[in-house]
C-alpha cells in the first residue's frame, strides 16, 4: 500500500506549497510598507468616515501588518481619485480607494471627467449600502417634491458625475421640479454648511451621514426630508417619497430604479486595474477580515452608523450587471444629465 499512497501524498505537499509560499510572499512584500486608502470625497461625508474606519483597523488584517494611512483626495465628485486610481496609482496592493457609487453609472453616461472603467478596477468590499437624501431647511419655500414642481429651490451640488447634481438634474428633466444647482462644494458636509448659511435651501447627504452628524437637526426639525433615493422606502423615512414612487411613466420609472442603483455599490473599497490577482485576494479577504473585527463593530455601533459587508465578488457582479440597462434608458438619461 505504501508506493500507492507515496504519490497521492507528495501531491498533497504539492498542492499545499503554493499556497503557504504565496502567504509568505505577501507578508513579506507588505511587512514595513505603508498601505494607502485614498478618499475621493471632503472630510465629514460617509465616504470619509468609512474610508478613516477601514483604514484604521484593515492593517492587523493584511500578512505583514503594514501601517495604514488614510489620504484625502477630493474632486469632481471623486472622478479625481477614480481616474488617478485608473491610471496611475501603484498597483502593487498598496493603494485602495472609495469612489462615488455611481461611478459605474457615470461611466455609462459618458460624463464628463470619467475616464475609466469600472468594471476593470478590482472591488474589494463594501462596508454599508447607502440611502441618499436631498433636505431642505425648513425656512425653504418648498417643504415637498410637489412644492418644487411649482416654486425654485437652489441645492448645493457637489459636482457634475456626483449624484448630488445627478438627482436633481434627473427629477428636473422628467418629473417638472424646479431644483436650481449651486456650487460645486467638495463634499456632502460643505453642502449641508452652504444649507445652514443661508447660500442655498437645500442640499444633498446620505441618510447616515445626517443622522449621525446633524442628529441635532432632525431632533429640532430644522431640516425636511423631501426624497429618499431607494428602490424602497426606509423604515425610519416611512413618511419620505423614493425618487422611483415619483416616477410618471414606467420609462421614468426605468430610469431612476437605474440611477439609484448606486445606492446597492454604497460605501465600497476598490484596488487599481493591473493589480494581481493574488494580491487582491489578499486584500478581500483582509477587508472582509475587518468587517468583522470586534474594535471595527463597537465603532459602528458607538456612532450609530448603517452598516451591511458585502464582498469583493459580490461588488463586481453588481458593476457588472449595471452595464446590462437598456442603451435607450442611456441615451435618455444623458440627454437630460447633460443640459
Amino acid at each position: 500500500m505504501l508506493p500507492l499512497l507515496r504519490p497521492l501524498a507528495l501531491g498533497l505537499c504539492a498542492a499545499l506549497i503554493p499556497a503557504a509560499s504565496f502567504a509568505q510572499s505577501a507578508e513579506q512584500f507588505y511587512k514595513g510598507r505603508t498601505v494607502s486608502v485614498y478618499i475621493g470625497f471632503a472630510a465629514g461625508g460617509t465616504y470619509d468616515l468609512f474610508g478613516r474606519l477601514v483604514a484604521r483597523h484593515i492593517g492587523k488584517h493584511i500578512p505583514g501588518n503594514p501601517t495604514v494611512v488614510a489620504q484625502s483626495m477630493p474632486g469632481a465628485g471623486s472622478f479625481t481619485l477614480a481616474n488617478w486610481m485608473y491610471r496611475i496609482a501603484p498597483k502593487d496592493g498598496t493603494a485602495i480607494g472609495i469612489v462615488s457609487q455611481t461611478m459605474a453609472i457615470e461611466e455609462m453616461l459618458k460624463s464628463p471627467g470619467a475616464n475609466y472603467k469600472a468594471a476593470e478596477f478590482n472591488w474589494i468590499g463594501r462596508a454599508t449600502s447607502n440611502v441618499e437624501i436631498t433636505l431642505v431647511s425648513s425656512t425653504a419655500k418648498a417643504k415637498t417634491v410637489e412644492d418644487a414642481k411649482t416654486i425654485e429651490t437652489t441645492l448645493a451640488s457637489t459636482g457634475a458625475g456626483s449624484p448630488g447634481e445627478g438627482y436633481p438634474k434627473l427629477m428636473n428633466g422628467t418629473i417638472g421640479t424646479k431644483f436650481k444647482l449651486v456650487g460645486p462644494y467638495p463634499g456632502s458636509m460643505d453642502g449641508l454648511l452652504a444649507m445652514e448659511r443661508g447660500e442655498t435651501d437645500g442640499a444633498f447627504t446620505s441618510w447616515n451621514t445626517l443622522k449621525t452628524a446633524k442628529r441635532d437637526w432632525l431632533e429640532q426639525k430644522k431640516v425636511t426630508m423631501l426624497v429618499q433615493y431607494a428602490l424602497e422606502r426606509l423604515p425610519e423615512m416611512k413618511d419620505v417619497p423614493t425618487m422611483v414612487e415619483l416616477a410618471k411613466t414606467p420609462d421614468d420609472r426605468e430610469l431612476f430604479a437605474f440611477y439609484v442603483s448606486g445606492g446597492e455599490v454604497g460605501r465600497a473599497f476598490l484596488a487599481p486595474p493591473g493589480t494581481s490577482p493574488e494580491r487582491v485576494a489578499v486584500l478581500r479577504k483582509a477587508f472582509d477580515d475587518t468587517m468583522k473585527d470586534p474594535e471595527l463593530l463597537a465603532e459602528i455601533e458607538k456612532a450609530r452608523l448603517d452598516f451591511a459587508p458585502a464582498t469583493g465578488a459580490q461588488l463586481q457582479k453588481i458593476i457588472a450587471e449595471t452595464a446590462a440597462v437598456r442603451p435607450e434608458v442611456i441615451q435618455r438619461m444623458q440627454s437630460i444629465l447633460q443640459k
